[in-house]
C-alpha cells in the first residue's frame, strides 16, 4: 500500500473529496488505488496544497469567530479592579488552585460597583485552549453588598448568600481549575456589575449568561493569571 504524505492523509476515506464542515470547502481527489485509499497525481497535489492552505486559513476564522463575549467586552471600560491574595496580575497561579493540586477556587476581591449595582457576575476562562476558549467558572446573582469570594467556594448550584453557579466546560457546577494539555495558558477572572438580579436559575453556561447580561452591565474588571504544565 502506498504511504500517504501528511497532506494526502487528510483525504483518506472521504470518497471523492476532503472537506471542512465549518468552511464548506471540497477538495477533489481521485481514488485510483481502491480499498478506500486516495491516490493523488503530482499535478493534483499542487492544486490540493493550494486549496488546503486556503482551507486552513478559512477554518481558523470561521471555526473560531469573535465570540459574543468579545463583543460584550468591546468598548467597555474596566471600572472594577479585581485582585487576589493568591497571585497578582499576570503572575503564575499556584498549583493549589489547579487540577495538579487541590483544584479549589482562588480568593478574589473587587472594588465596589457604581451606583445602581444590583448584583455581580463572574466568568473565568482560558482563551488559549486548543479547542477554543475553555470556561472554568460561571457565577451570577452575587448580592450587591458582596465584593469578595474566599478561596474554595463550594461546587454547588447555590451559595448561602444566594449566588448561583453555572456549568463550566468540564460539565460541572462551580469552579474547575487550570488544567492545560501543555504550555503556558492565560486564565481570566472577570467580574461584571449588573443593574439587575437575573431571573435565570442555576446552571447557565457562559454563553447563556452573556445573553442574560446584555444591556445590564454597569462596570467590569478582570484579573489575569497564568499556569504552565
Amino acid at each position: 500500500m502506498t504511504k500517504l504524505t501528511p497532506l494526502e492523509s487528510v483525504v483518506r476515506n472521504t470518497g471523492s473529496y476532503a472537506c471542512c464542515e465549518s468552511c464548506l470547502i471540497k477538495i477533489p481527489v481521485q481514488d485510483s488505488m481502491g480499498g478506500g485509499t486516495v491516490g493523488i497525481t503530482k499535478r493534483g497535489k499542487e492544486e490540493m496544497r493550494t486549496r488546503f492552505l486556503f482551507l486552513l486559513f478559512a477554518c481558523t476564522f470561521i471555526a473560531f469567530p469573535v465570540s459574543s463575549e468579545d463583543k460584550e467586552m468591546e468598548g467597555k471600560k474596566m471600572d472594577l479592579k479585581v485582585t487576589s491574595t493568591a497571585f497578582v496580575q499576570g503572575a503564575m497561579i499556584p498549583s493549589k488552585y489547579t487540577c495538579d493540586g487541590s483544584d479549589i477556587s482562588p480568593p478574589l476581591s473587587w472594588t465596589k460597583g457604581s451606583e445602581g449595582t444590583k448584583s455581580y457576575a463572574l466568568i473565568s476562562d482560558d482563551p488559549d485552549a486548543p479547542v477554543g476558549t475553555w470556561v472554568h467558572w460561571v457565577m451570577y446573582n452575587l448580592p450587591a453588598g458582596v465584593t469578595s469570594l474566599k478561596e474554595d467556594i463550594p461546587k454547588v448550584k447555590q451559595l448561602a448568600n444566594g449566588a448561583l453557579q453555572g456549568k463550566n466546560d468540564f460539565g460541572r457546577f462551580g469552579y474547575g481549575g487550570p488544567c492545560p494539555p501543555g504550555g503556558t495558558h492565560r486564565y481570566y477572572f472577570k467580574i461584571y456589575a449588573l443593574d439587575t438580579q437575573l431571573g435565570a436559575g442555576p446552571g447557565l453556561t457562559k454563553k447563556q449568561l452573556l445573553k442574560e447580561m446584555e444591556k445590564h452591565i454597569l462596570a467590569q474588571g478582570e484579573l489575569v493569571g497564568k499556569y504552565s504544565r
